[in-house]
């Protein structure tokens, strides 16, 4: 049934709910299904059941409502590990299924508090088959737009893991939890560490952010308000202001060195300067993350923007498949997308090739494309080929008067055509990369000044 119950849960489960929340309200369960013994007649569960709600203050592992985060409300289902260690059978399965469907009928976000071993062994192969219901009723829920909100505590594994936690549009992690499919009793002897805990699914690119218990009220309600599903259709996201210089370059060679200036104003800048108020994204969610690439959501004058921003290095397939993901949800729950582009190209190394940034890159300009919300690019620094194009709005991408973009480096565009250095200045001439080349070949509608 999972982990060692934790010695303080019992009683922390509902004050915890209060604590996130205002206005509690749970929701009425579902009428029950199963026999008190269960579907398999387990010796002893109804007194095991018996005995669990003697110790809490809930009728089963889960409980379900509203509740009011800032001014906004949200749908919360929270695990109380107290109880058979938060297992799943088919009772809490109802109540996890039936929460979401409330979701959809409110129109409000769902936040998950798991904590939980997993499937309820006493109720066998219906227990397991709760996965697929609660699966089921995530995937409806994003398909109309709702945005579920996870919040992984201690311990979070098992199917709950799989099917709830995983399948989360953004993952929240309490400090130390462990966290992993397969729990401490049934793993491989000896098999422990980071890998196991928040720690190591942050660094794995599975989690989006660490959150510290005291700070969950405060980081939920902000969630909320910028994902909540009550907006109108969305209008494309303005362009941000130009932080940089004023003027175009005068050669392709200046251009270039301007894109490259240390002091050059770079992603967080503008991100600072644009959004009022802005939660990042963190993470793949296939085991890897790239810090030079800045996903998440924003609030500029009252609206709410996604953005996917390059921060002017070489981005690695973590970064792409992160951007991708921003793009899809982005387009699932009806927001704009804003694109930073500044990179000299995609990673290329061995490890790059490895990690399938070909592919990854794929993922980008896929998910650019199928995007039915309006996609609004700004290059700020270096756009370096492919890796920088899969990130540009083929119809909305605007430049700065310090940025440039090419098919090639002029540089390598030497190397290729077995030029002497002395010659790349012209070269970056020749490949017609300044800002106002861009305008004049039709790529960007214009320069931001």
């Amino acid at each position: 049934m999972g982990e060692p119950s934790p010695a303080s849960e019992s009683s922390a489960v509902r004050e915890l709910v209060e604590a996130i929340g205002s206005d509690f309200a749970e929701f009425d369960p579902p009428p029950r299904r199963t026999a008190a013994d269960g579907p398999l007649g387990w010796p002893g569960y109804a007194d095991q059941r018996a005995r669990a709600h003697d110790r809490t203050d809930t009728g089963e592992s889960v409980l379900c409502g509203r509740a009011r985060l800032g001014g906004r409300e949200a749908v919360l289902i929270a695990f109380d590990f107290a109880f058979l260690g938060g297992s799943v059978g088919e009772e809490a399965g109802a109540r996890v299924v039936g929460a979401f469907a409330r979701a959809r009928e409110l129109r409000l976000p769902v936040i998950s508090l798991v904590a939980s071993g997993g499937s309820r062994m006493q109720e066998g192969i219906r227990a397991l088959q709760q996965l697929q219901a609660i699966t089921r009723a995530c995937l409806l829920a994003g398909q109309d737009g709702i945005p579920h909100i996870t919040v992984l505590r201690d311990p979070t594994t098992g199917g709950m893991w799989a099917a709830l936690g995983a399948a989360a549009d953004v993952v929240l992690a309490a400090p130390g939890a462990r966290v992993s499919f397969g729990g401490a009793r049934v793993r491989s002897a000896g098999e422990d560490g980071d890998d196991f805990r928040a720690e190591g699914k942050f660094a794995d690119g599975q989690v989006d952010r660490i959150v510290e218990e005291s700070a969950l009220p405060e980081v939920l309600a902000e969630l909320v308000a910028l994902l909540h599903p009550d907006r109108s259709g969305p209008e494309a996201a303005p362009v941000p202001a130009a932080l940089g210089a004023r003027t175009p370059p005068e050669t392709g060679m200046r251009a270039v060195e301007r894109a490259r200036a240390a002091e050059r104003p770079r992603a967080r800048d503008y991100l600072d300067a644009h959004f009022s108020t802005r939660f990042e994204i963190s993470g793949d969610r296939a085991g890897g993350r790239d810090e030079g690439m800045l996903c998440g959501f924003g609030e500029h004058d009252g609206r709410v923007t996604a953005f996917a921003a390059q921060t002017g290095t070489a981005n690695t397939p973590a970064g792409f498949r992160t951007a991708a993901r921003l793009i899809r949800l982005a387009d699932r729950l009806g927001l704009p997308v804003l694109t930073l582009v500044d990179t000299p190209g995609a990673a290329n190394d061995a490890a790059a090739e490895r990690g399938g940034v070909g592919p990854a890159i794929a993922e980008v300009f896929g998910a650019v494309a199928a995007a039915r919300v309006p996609v609004t690019t700004l290059v700020i620094g270096e756009g370096g080929s492919g890796g920088a194009l899969a990130l540009a709005a083929p119809e909305d991408t605007w430049v700065t008067a310090d940025a440039y973009f090419a098919v090639i480096a002029p540089e390598s565009a030497a190397a290729i055509l077995k030029r002497a250095p002395a010659e790349v200045p012209r070269l970056a001439d020749h490949l017609k990369l300044r800002p106002q080349d861009l305008v004049e070949l039709g790529f960007a509608r214009g320069i931001v000044r």
